[in-house]
């Protein structure tokens, strides 16, 4: 992985981690300070905490691709620490869809009148599943290359 490939890769991901911990920051403040009362529209509250509970599984997805990204440079990527980043960006991916599918229950009353929202809701959670398997199958690559590493380690 080049340098520039690298640079631009972390720069992106401290990018998208502030602004997580920005916008967290911002819904934190308003549930403890109370200075946004709910119109009774929808129930702001619960959204508000799985807005901040998703955060944090961006940000544990993020913390895992630093480290990842780390290791390549480095050259131990076929370590057992890279196994162990991939598993926890796998769960946390899907406790993203699960979180996902807990918004699109909360919204889903809201939706009487017009219920295809609710199903595209729903496809997006599964989608974000979706994802979670690729990052699985890809899990599956890198134990294949550890192994294929290994007996050519032996061979040598």
């Amino acid at each position: 992985m080049g340098t520039l490939t690298v640079r631009a890769l972390r720069a992106v991901l401290v990018v998208v981690l502030a602004g997580t911990v920005f916008v967290q920051a911002g819904m934190v403040w308003t549930l403890v300070s109370g200075n946004d009362p709910e119109d009774g529209s929808l129930p702001l509250t619960p959204l508000r905490v799985i807005t901040i509970l998703g955060m944090v599984t961006a940000q544990v997805a993020l913390v895992c691709v630093w480290r990842l990204v780390t290791m390549v440079r480095h050259g131990t990527v076929f370590s057992r620490g890279a196994f162990r980043y991939v598993d926890m960006m796998i769960r946390a991916i899907v406790a993203a869809a699960l979180l996902w599918f807990a918004v699109t229950g909360i919204n889903a009353p809201g939706q009487r009148d017009d219920p295809g929202v609710t199903v595209i809701m729903a496809g997006v959670g599964v989608a974000i599943l979706g994802v979670a398997l690729i990052v699985l199958v890809l899990r599956m690559l890198l134990a294949q290359a550890a192994r294929m590493q290994a007996e050519l380690d032996e061979v040598i």
